[in-house]
């Protein structure tokens, strides 16, 4: 799942210099790498797929993986994503007694959220300023 999260910029507030503000903190941000696209996964030891859960993929999503590990690098070659569909992917890979292949990924292309969770999490965002 995901390791960073950054702050979600709501479609819409009434205080337009308080939006404005946060647009342009979100995309300096994003100039600067700190996306909310990054996670990081362990393939499951002794089995030959494992499911990736994560809100932001869906069936258009690219995922790309790094490995973290000397085990996680040894694998890499035989990982691939079978399967994608709103908010999981199947990664198969090859059967390994090794409990450390871990990636770290990153997801491109995800899951529409409609407005009412944006307006959800906007709700808490005013909670916390």
């Amino acid at each position: 799942m995901a390791d960073n999260q950054f702050p979600v910029v709501p479609i819409s507030i009434p205080d337009h210099g308080l939006h404005l503000q946060l647009v342009s903190n979100a995309l300096n941000n994003t100039i600067n790498g700190k996306l909310n696209s990054t996670g990081s996964v362990t393939l499951r030891a002794s089995q030959t797929t494992t499911t990736l859960t994560d809100e932001r993929i869906g069936g258009n999503s690219v995922i790309l993986f790094m490995p973290t590990t000397a085990n996680a690098n040894s694998a890499k070659s035989g990982l691939y994503v079978s399967a994608r569909q709103n908010k999981t992917a199947t990664l198969t890979h090859a059967s390994s007694g090794n409990a450390d292949q871990t990636f770290g990924y990153v997801v491109v292309g995800w899951l529409y959220r409609y407005p009412k969770k944006i307006y959800i999490l906007y709700g808490m965002k005013l909670s916390l300023l």
